[in-house]
């Protein structure tokens, strides 16, 4: 990863970038178009950003050189009355990941990732789960951080990376 860009803890205010990483996530294909206000009003991607930062939220942004977010890593704690793609169980929690075209890579999304897996781990968390459509090429660096599929659904998979 290019030594211009560090990863900092997410912020209050960083809502509307992980909005804008939701987007990317959801639009990962090569002239993936789905527009902004699609994906966001979809209840099935804005769930994973309505009402940030709330209790149990965590994430962390990676900036470039001159502190402009270009990815972003969180979990939320998600209901079993309204599940996320990846919903595995109460009191696991759903991380999304969603970095900007341009920088994917170059080893941001792995920092990221990792730097989320170690925060969720120290607290206390003994899994992280995730959703990931089959043919996305991000599958290859969750199995390379220890994600393993547990469910597979139709045409994307559920992944769960044990913590401790």
């Amino acid at each position: 990863m290019p030594s211009t860009i560090r990863v900092r803890p997410a912020q209050q205010g960083d809502g509307a970038f992980l909005g804008d990483m939701v987007v990317e996530a959801a639009n990962w294909r090569r002239g993936g178009s789905r527009p902004r206000h699609e994906v966001l009003t979809s209840s099935e991607h804005s769930r994973y950003v309505a009402g940030w930062m709330r209790p149990g939220d965590a994430g962390f942004v990676a900036v470039d050189g001159q502190d402009t977010p270009i990815g972003a890593a969180w979990y939320r704690m998600l209901p079993r009355t309204d599940p996320g793609l990846g919903y595995v169980g109460t009191g696991v929690p759903e991380l999304i990941i969603g970095v900007r075209p341009i920088w994917r890579a170059h080893g941001v999304g792995r920092q990221l990732l990792q730097r989320l897996c170690d925060h969720a781990r120290a607290e206390g968390f003994a899994r992280i789960s995730l959703s990931v459509e089959r043919d996305n090429f991000a599958t290859t660096l969750y199995r390379s951080e220890g994600f393993a599929v547990t469910q597979s659904g139709i045409g994307r998979d559920t992944m769960v990376k044990r913590l401790r």
